[in-house]
């Protein structure tokens, strides 16, 4: 008896080899996507344990400079994270901290830092700090940003109806003074000149003017006194992790701050 074929010239029992192939092949894809999905969310579980320890570690820390703050939010950049672990070196720890106040000495005042974010570079902690909670979590570099409010820098100037602006880049103000020798009171406008010193930043204000000031210089000279009567240091609350204020910029919400350390304990060993 002959042999048969199939029409297309195969051999009968290919085409079941193919589709077994196949078969093995999808299984195989979705076993090592399942096993990816896995390991994804173990890493994303281990992260957020980290991120527990260390803002724990950070509470601490910070109570201990006097700085009052809500609890830190923080986040641990980098993917995979589990290989950062092994190494005990992060490229990136981010903290968040909302409400950071501080008394101003000798005033009743204080000053407000609605939000402070730090960013912490090339930061170590050890395996076994993550573990325990306890030890060293240093950065060799840290950088920091926020917004002094208005109303805080107002209440320093201790003067009533002042208002606070940003207006084309520059700090704006305006106030109510009263002239004696005109028997009337003028609302005065002017920009000031914003500067850092050491941990203060230096409002101040030379010249103001006014759409009813007479061209009179006995009233001209007692408003631009007024000027600077407004003028005023703003200190800020003490700055966690050693950060040097070094840029102040006006924007919309308040005064921007920049500043930055390096070499810095985000932690202390307990």
């Amino acid at each position: 008896m002959a042999d048969s074929y199939p029409a297309d010239g195969g051999t009968y029992g290919e085409r079941p080899r193919r589709r077994r192939g196949r078969r093995a092949l999808v299984i195989l894809v979705i076993l090592l996507l399942v096993l990816a999905g896995l390991l994804v969310v173990a890493d994303r579980v281990a992260a957020g344990i980290a991120e527990r320890v260390v803002a724990d570690q950070i509470d601490q820390e910070i109570s201990r400079q006097n700085v009052q703050s809500a609890a830190p939010e923080v986040t641990v950049g980098g993917f995979p994270f589990l290989t950062q672990v092994l190494g005990g070196r992060y490229d990136s720890i981010k903290v968040l901290l909302r409400d950071v106040q501080g008394p101003v000495q000798g005033t009743d005042a204080a000053v407000k830092v609605p939000e402070l974010t730090v960013d912490a570079r090339d930061v170590t902690a050890s395996l076994d700090t993550l573990r325990s909670g306890q030890g060293e979590v240093t950065a060799k570099t840290v950088q920091g940003t926020g917004t002094v409010a208005y109303d805080s820098v107002v209440a320093l100037i201790d003067r009533p109806g002042v208002q606070l602006r940003e207006l084309d880049g520059k700090l704006a103000v305006t106030a109510p003074v009263r002239v004696p020798i005109l028997e009337q009171e003028l609302t005065v406008q002017g920009t000031a000149n914003v500067t850092v010193d050491g941990d203060d930043i230096v409002v101040t204000f030379d010249r103001l003017t006014s759409a009813d000031l007479p061209d009179n210089p006995v009233v001209q000279t007692f408003v631009n006194n007024f000027a600077r009567q407004l003028s005023v240091r703003v200190p800020l609350p003490p700055l966690p992790f050693a950060l040097q204020l070094h840029e102040v910029r006006p924007l919309p919400d308040g005064l921007a701050v920049t500043a930055s350390a390096r070499d810095v304990a985000l932690s202390e060993v307990s």
